[in-house]
């Protein structure tokens, strides 16, 4: 697999998408990252924007098992893992696999569960298994959780854990469409949903080749000092309680390679760290109480600490400094 290859595949999941989510590739482009990095991603907009259908959308891309969990208060860890049964002909237990036990999860409103039903996801999504009454089960590849919560209601809803947070990727926002978005939206449902024409674009053997085809990205030595720098400077900042994990700093790394990737590069560029680091650090900080008290969010933070940080230079960050 070259980068060409993974290009091509790239540009064919965007053409796909953009049928059913219109006016927003950025946000697309970075569903596609997170896909190549083999990542989770958290989607917070308010409802009706699309989130059901980009996971939807995605799926029908691939051609590989959906499966769509809606969390409730009363839902218990067994109605996302499976549960172990009795067969009372065998004489033995039988694992009745959950809807996690799919290949595309979207956990839609992730925050209305309890958090003991929330940490039925933290093995799954950075271990790929789920282990049910002793037995380990590993699921499906590719395998990727895409979750979602409204950040305006919080009544009834219970705030994702700090370990939770770390395990996504990358936390996406599609926002409300321009009005000649909205326009077009309209005339492409007037007889049918555009997502009834979208078709596989990639085989399952593949989309996993493709996977590991963008860890051959070249990343100099200057680049990742940049992205070290970058995390190091959230866990030293005043107005952080708690910096970026080394999670934080691996996530920035892969999805730089897979951004690189898509436009057709070999290499990373300072360009590739700074469009992503907002999307991959923010939900990551938790912001300190003083901070929190002059407005200043957790995206506003990451800005800043950009702002502040020198970029390295263009003729360190390719194959030339081998």
């Amino acid at each position: 697999m070259t980068v060409s290859n993974i290009q091509a595949f790239a540009n064919l999941v965007f053409e796909n998408l953009e049928k059913v989510i219109i006016g927003k590739h950025q946000t697309i482009e970075l569903v596609v990252i997170g896909l190549l990095c083999q990542g989770h991603l958290l989607i917070e907009d308010v409802p009706g924007v699309g989130k059901t259908m980009l996971a939807r959308s995605l799926a029908r891309s691939l051609g590989v098992s959906f499966s769509r969990i809606q969390f409730t208060p009363d839902m218990l860890p067994s109605d996302v893992t499976g549960v172990s049964i009795f067969n009372q002909v065998k004489r033995n237990f039988e694992y009745r696999p959950g809807p996690l036990m799919a290949q595309i999860v979207l956990a839609d409103e992730i925050n209305r569960a309890t958090p003991k039903t929330q940490s039925a996801l933290l093995e799954a999504m950075e271990e790929r298994q789920i282990t049910v009454d002793g037995i380990t089960h590993p699921l499906p590849a590719p395998f990727m959780v895409l979750a979602t919560q409204n950040p305006i209601e919080y009544e009834g809803t219970f705030p994702l854990p700090e370990a939770q947070l770390d395990r996504f990727l990358l936390r996406i926002r599609l926002g409300y469409p321009s009005l000649n978005d909205e326009i077009r939206i309209l005339e492409l449902q007037q007889l049918r949903h555009p997502i009834d024409t979208i078709e596989s674009v990639v085989a399952l053997e593949e989309l996993l080749q493709l996977q590991q085809a963008v860890k051959q990205i070249y990343v100099s030595a200057a680049i990742k000092r940049y992205i070290v720098e970058l995390i190091r400077s959230t866990r030293e900042s005043t107005d952080i309680y708690l910096g970026a994990s080394p999670r934080g700093s691996l996530g920035l790394y892969r999805s730089g390679q897979a951004r690189a990737a898509i436009f057709g590069r070999d290499y990373v560029l300072p360009d590739d760290i700074k469009a992503l680091a907002e999307p991959v650090i923010a939900h990551r900080l938790v912001i300190s109480p003083n901070a929190r008290l002059k407005n200043i969010s957790s995206d506003e933070m990451v800005a800043e600490i950009l702002r502040s940080m020198p970029v390295v230079g263009i003729e360190f960050t390719k194959k030339a400094d081998l």
